[in-house]
């Protein structure tokens, strides 16, 4: 049979036809699969696990003696894996750690201060592994996830203390800081938080990173519970002498960072305006401070130009903060990681081992820089001095982000966080939420041993400064003064005062 020239054509016409139909339907069904699965992975980030992923261990320690009117009464709080707690294996944020490692004898001396002041503990928090890194992410437990950007990572080593703050989950929470660990979460998650000034806070019963760096911090969401715990864990005394403020702005480290300066001195300018006992801010360079009132650092510091020089001296100064972590980390737990051979994730691994294997020829130069930071910021900030700086130099970022993209961030908040480290300062961390829908965070560094100055400092300006911060976050950009002008100056122009209020 002969099949005409037209019905073969349409046969073949409906052939193809069927064919791109199907091409399409399976396009658009992969096309569907796909934002199915992007869905689904947005759902997984989006969606905070139970608690907020911020807890390893459950469990209730009451208060005692039991009192209703003890300073910390009807507040909970939660510990980082790295405190000792009687009859609880303390975890120090790795499996193979807690495996090989028996149960508490004792409970940690902060613990059982907070106990004894009312306080009530509900269990152990997620950090980092051996309290390295600043990213609160830790392969073995889960990374918190940030309440306040879900999507980003909620900073570390103390990242479930600072996350079980931040979520409501606890009324404050304990950590340690060595190289930023309670400051830089702090920052991350938008709430409040204290490194003290070294040595006056007791690290007994707690696992030692690096004795000459390590501090017990404190995270609160409100200013009035971190300044309870702050007497409470320093034992201070309720009276002292009163002394003017002096706040001084370091300029360059604001220009460092991505935190907006000029609406930073606007707010803090305004919201000590009417406080009693403060003079008006004044601008300085800390970093070219450093270079000339630390000459050890220049034996940290590569030959650069003037224009490099300024963050050469922080990149300095963070390079001997590793340096001395190393060194101690390394005298702690080398013959440890040595029989026991740990799993650890990428990022607490490449520090490690940079800590265990690294040749420690120059140990007396890094304490001489330890001892002339102390010395030179007891001289800048004796009688009332207050330096204000970025806690963090960027926002947070986001989950599972790749080595190459964090390394520039890791150095650049580990320059900001070495200030206190290194010169054994006391120092806040304040949320100031104003930035692109990100919280901005600044600090406060006090004296070593001026806690209290700088606590009642923070619990008497803090909400002047919120005030101040939902005034100005809507408010049209203050202009850029370069740190040019004294803040006095830039508060008399009362039509800038209006359009800020407009």
């Amino acid at each position: 049979m002969i099949i005409p020239n037209s019905l073969k054509l349409v046969n073949h016409t409906k052939t193809k036809l069927c064919i791109l139909i199907g091409i399409g339907l399976a396009g658009a069904f992969l096309l569907a699969e796909a934002r199915r699965r992007r869905r689904r992975r947005r759902r997984r980030v989006s969606a905070p696990k139970h608690d907020f992923g911020a807890f390893v261990e459950r469990f209730e320690l009451l208060p005692f003696p039991p009192q209703h009117h003890q300073s910390l009464s009807a507040l909970t709080f939660a510990i980082n894996d790295i405190f000792d707690v009687k009859g609880y294996v303390t975890g120090f944020g790795n499996p193979d750690w807690k495996k090989t490692h028996k149960e508490s004898e004792s409970t940690a001396l902060v613990l059982t201060s907070l106990l004894m002041n009312g306080a009530t503990c509900v269990g152990k928090t997620v950090m980092d592994e051996l309290s390295f890194g600043i990213s609160g992410e830790n392969k073995h437990y889960g990374t918190p996830t940030n309440p306040l950007m879900l999507s980003c990572i909620p900073g570390g080593s103390s990242s479930g203390s600072a996350v079980a703050v931040a979520a409501g989950l606890v009324d404050f929470a304990v950590g340690t800081d060595t190289t930023g660990g309670v400051r830089i979460p702090a920052a991350f998650c938008g709430i409040l938080a204290c490194r003290p000034s070294h040595g006056v806070v007791s690290t007994i019963g707690v696992l030692p990173n690096a004795q000459s760096l390590d501090t017990v911090g404190w995270f609160a969401c409100d200013s009035s519970v971190l300044h309870r715990v702050g007497h409470a864990l320093l034992k201070l005394n309720s009276v002292e002498p009163k002394r003017t403020r002096h706040i001084m702005f370091a300029d360059d480290l604001f220009q460092f960072s991505k935190v907006p300066a000029q609406k930073t001195v606007y707010v803090i300018g305004k919201a000590i305006e009417n406080l009693s006992g403060y003079q008006s801010p004044k601008h300085m360079n800390l970093s070219q401070y450093i270079a000339s009132n630390v000459p050890s650092i220049k034996g940290f510091c590569e030959p650069l130009t003037s224009q490099q020089s300024e963050s050469q001296v922080l990149k300095a100064l963070s390079s001997v903060m590793f340096s001395l972590q190393g060194y101690e980390f390394q005298t702690n737990h080398e013959e440890w990681f040595k029989s026991v051979k740990p799993r650890l994730g990428h990022d607490a691994y490449d520090r490690v081992i940079a800590a265990i294997n690294t040749t420690h020829d120059n140990i007396k130069a890094l304490y001489k820089v330890r001892n002339e930071m102390r010395g030179a910021f007891q001289s800048l900030l004796r009688d009332g001095g207050l330096l204000v700086i970025p806690t963090v130099a960027d926002n947070p970022l986001k989950l599972n982000t790749g080595k190459a993209h964090s390394s520039e961030f890791h150095d650049r908040d580990f320059a900001l966080s070495s200030i206190a480290s290194i010169s054994g300062c006391c120092q806040v961390a304040i949320p100031l939420r104003y930035h692109n829908d990100c919280c901005v965070s600044v600090s406060f560094i006090s004296a070593h041993g001026a806690d209290k100055f700088l606590l009642d400092t923070v619990l008497d300006m803090y909400t002047t400064i919120q005030e101040q911060v939902s005034v100005t976050s809507y408010a049209l950009p203050v202009p850029d003064t370069n740190g040019d002008l004294d803040i006095s100056e830039l508060l008399k122009d009362k039509s800038l005062l209006e359009m800020k209020q407009s």
